[in-house]
């Protein structure tokens, strides 16, 4: 008893420590290749100074403060649990990092998690473009990190990846697609995270795969049949998801050793497996019908557990025989009858669980026998041994007599099914064509006057009613950092009235295309800015729908809506003409104000231009995907573009066009509505490249727009060039090389031949001009 209670012991924890044994071996290997190439290779300052920003964006973990020592030779540092990293030819090509931030109890709701996750300030995003720059990297370990957020698709950029883990984080999402690029990848492991997307069905363009595991996520749809066309894989591991549906045969994966598939929603029949498979769990599904007599013929099986699924019939007795087969369970079934007295069972066979089923007779003498090398339940069912844990064999014939009994009445229950199906159809038909008529030739005909018609407050088409009211379009990044904002509410007019002291002169902020802006303070003290859009006749459910979904922008890089007020004077009028939109004030300025002026103290640095144009850029790129279809055409301008008492840039008046119902009048009548979304996104990113003209250039370029790209523009093609444009004070206090990847990048944005970046791009490549700022700045210090 006590050598199989160790062998279970060892079989049950084998997969759990697979892991730990490939880290040791990996962390003896590492340790003596560091001593071979001790003060041989030198890293280069470049990856030395993304390694630095590495820890400075997971936010200095204790584990890593030996990489804070001022000339540390980072290729020579010995290896530890924690930490492992090995160099190449000067590059990082392994990077292998543990923590100790696990959230217990599973719940996460998408927000920084206190003492648990990493903090508010954290951006994947950010994190993932600082990796991309170790462009040798081959293994890439980050467990329990704390990383929070949707795993950004630029990940694909570690395009010599073999071997990425990032287990036990708070990741969410979908898994991102453009990991089938990774083409060099073999592991691809992802457990213990909040991935809640569908089962990604890529895996075939993966050739070299051999680990998948994405066990213990929120991973649903059905099983994905391109693995089954993936011929190296040797383990697959999708347990604890939502996984639904019919498994594919997968016999032909020849190279298959594990497959766990337990705790989802699996059902139909059990699956052909291959005959190499060592370890099979598919407990707690919903499988069905038989265990495929072909499982006798698995001669490598060891562990095979079927628990807890809606399986009838006996186990093939051929099972127990299997030659290296240590482990069968069959416990919490709908298994019945009697199984066989004359099964051999392997040496090898230490546990068999055929507890809860509905198993008649008696074991056969192999299972009952009193070795302590066999571990046997069986409790639960109606066999002749055990009484005291055993069912009345009436229990049991239970099954039985319904089977008879459904087999005897088939013809009458095939009879009543019809009718009954018949009459259940025509009724469902009747219901869903009521349904039907009353939204679309009703409600759906008001709607569409409302939101199409030209002559009443000539809507954008791309808007519909559906669109707007339907909150799951707002993507999984609008929920980031909204319970610190208020919530949008209405406001009345009288409360208006009070906060800017009767829109008084003296409270006046400015006034625009958007009509004027004035400043207030609510009745709890809080600071706000009011905005009243210029007259006109407003639909009012139209209007409502649309301020609704304006409300839903939240984002750390947008000034926040606070409410708003409609206020037409009868409450019955269908047509509106005043509304006022509510926002947080923003305090210190906006980012025209800071780039000239002549107290050089409030100038901002190239370093905190960076900064503001970095959050702005992410702005954008949220109001482009955080919902569809996105906003677009945002009037990007710098004295838009407002600075908070701690420099933090907060991107106003977005999305205003939804509101008015501007449509552009230029669009030609055959364009379609993809190629119309795409030139009006580019017209974000070539005013965006303004904006980041005028942080190297000065304001002054706003006033000779046009005079600038006539007659200027080609000076920036070389740095002698760059004497005559750029403000004296970036020339003097930046980077070359920090400004000459905005410069480019910029030049890009302001393209004509349509081939202007994403802001995905833009983002990234401001992100590394801020790295190689701050990598010059830590040189200069």
């Amino acid at each position: 008893m006590a050598k199989w209670v160790v062998d279970l012991t060892s079989l049950r924890m084998e997969r759990s420590f697979m892991g730990f044994r490939n880290y040791l071996s990996s962390f003896c290997f590492g340790f003596a290749w560091s001593l071979l190439i001790v003060h041989t290779h030198q890293l280069q300052s470049s990856q030395s100074q993304v390694l630095l920003q590495l820890r400075k964006q997971l936010e200095y973990p204790p584990q890593l403060e030996i990489w804070n020592v001022h000339g540390v030779d980072f290729c020579s540092l010995p290896p530890s649990p924690t930490v492992n990293l090995t160099c190449e030819n000067n590059f990082v090509t392994e990077l292998k990092l543990a923590g100790e931030k696990v959230l217990k109890g599973g719940y996460f709701e998408g927000f920084a998690v206190p003492n648990k996750s990493l903090s508010q300030n954290f951006s994947m995003d950010s994190f993932v473009s600082t990796l991309a720059r170790l462009t040798s990297l081959k293994v890439l370990h980050l467990v329990s990190l704390g990383m929070w957020g949707p795993l950004p698709d630029k990940i694909h950029r570690l395009s010599s990846l073999e071997h990425l883990d990032f287990s036990s984080n708070f990741l969410y999402g979908s898994v991102p697609p453009r990991i089938s690029a990774m083409v060099m990848l073999q592991t691809l492991v992802l457990d213990d995270n909040f991935f809640n997307g569908t089962v990604p069905n890529w895996f075939d363009a993966l050739k070299n795969l051999t680990v998948l595991s994405l066990r213990n996520n929120r991973l649903r749809g059905e099983f994905p049949s391109s693995v089954k066309s993936v011929n190296t894989l040797s383990e697959v591991i999708l347990s604890g998801n939502e996984i639904d549906g019919k498994l594919p045969d997968l016999s032909g994966l020849r190279n298959l050793h594990v497959l766990n598939l337990s705790g989802n929603k699996l059902s139909s029949g059990l699956p052909a497996l291959p005959k190499g498979l060592v370890m099979a769990f598919l407990n707690n599904n919903s499988f069905s019908g038989q265990v495929p007599k072909e499982y006798s013929q698995l001669n490598d099986l060891q562990y095979l557990d079927v628990s807890f699924n809606s399986l009838r019939g006996v186990p093939p007795s051929a099972l127990f025989s299997l030659p290296n087969i240590s482990y069968l369970s069959f416990a919490s079934n709908m298994m019945s009858g009697s199984l066989p007295h004359d099964v051999d069972c392997s040496s090898k066979l230490g546990f068999v669980d055929l507890s809860n089923n509905r198993l008649r007779g008696s074991l056969p003498t192999c299972l009952n026998s009193k070795s302590g090398d066999l571990i046997v339940h069986s409790g639960g069912n109606c066999l002749s041994v055990d009484s005291q844990h055993q069912h009345a064999e009436s229990y049991c014939l239970e099954i039985r007599e319904a089977k008879q009994s459904g087999s005897g009445g088939k013809n009458v229950g095939v009879m009543v099914g019809v009718i009954g199906g018949g009459v259940a159809a025509l009724v469902l038909l009747a219901s869903v064509f009521l349904i039907l008529f009353t939204r679309y030739c009703c409600q759906g005909m008001s709607e569409q006057h409302l939101l199409h018609k030209q002559g009443l407050d000539n809507s954008d088409a791309r808007f519909s009613s559906e669109i707007l009211t339907s909150a799951r379009y707002i993507s999984e990044a609008a929920k980031i950092n909204a319970q610190s904002l208020p919530p949008c509410r209405s406001f009345s007019f009288e409360e208006l009235k009070v906060a800017s002291n009767n829109f008084d002169e003296a409270s006046l902020l400015g006034e625009g295309s958007y009509g004027k802006l004035y400043r207030g303070r609510l009745d709890n003290g809080m600071q706000v800015t009011i905005r009243c859009l210029p007259s006109r006749k407003y639909s009012i459910r139209n209007l409502r729908l649309r301020l609704d979904l304006l409300a839903k922008l939240r984002h750390p890089h947008l000034a926040c809506l606070l409410g708003h007020c409609i206020d037409g004077g009868v409450r019955d009028d269908p047509r509106i003409d005043k509304v006022f939109l509510i926002y947080e004030y923003v305090p210190n300025g906006n980012f025209q104000a800071r780039l000239s002026g002549n107290n050089p103290a409030k100038v901002l640095s190239w370093s905190k231009r960076l900064a503001v144009l970095i959050g702005v850029a992410r702005a954008v790129h949220f109001l482009h995907t955080g919902i569809i279809p996105g906003f677009f055409n945002n009037r990007l301008k710098t004295n838009n573009i407002l600075l908070n008492e701690h420099g933090m840039a907060k991107l106003s008046d977005y999305g205003l066009s939804v509101i008015s119902g501007e449509i552009d009048q230029d669009v030609g009548e055959g364009e379609s509505p993809r190629s119309r979304q795409r030139r009006i996104f580019e017209d974000d990113a070539y005013s965006f490249g303004f904006i980041i003209m005028e942080s190297f250039v000065g304001p002054s370029i706003a006033r000779r727009r046009e005079a600038f790209l006539l007659n200027e523009m080609a000076s920036l093609n070389s740095q002698d060039g760059w004497q005559h444009i750029v403000d004296p004070f970036i020339l003097t206090t930046s980077s070359r090389e920090s400004l000459s990847i905005v410069i480019s990048i910029a030049k890009k944005c302001m393209s004509f031949d349509g081939s202007r970046p994403s802001f995905e791009d833009i983002l990234w490549n401001l992100e590394y001009a801020a790295q190689v700022q701050a990598t010059a700045d830590a040189e200069q210090k």
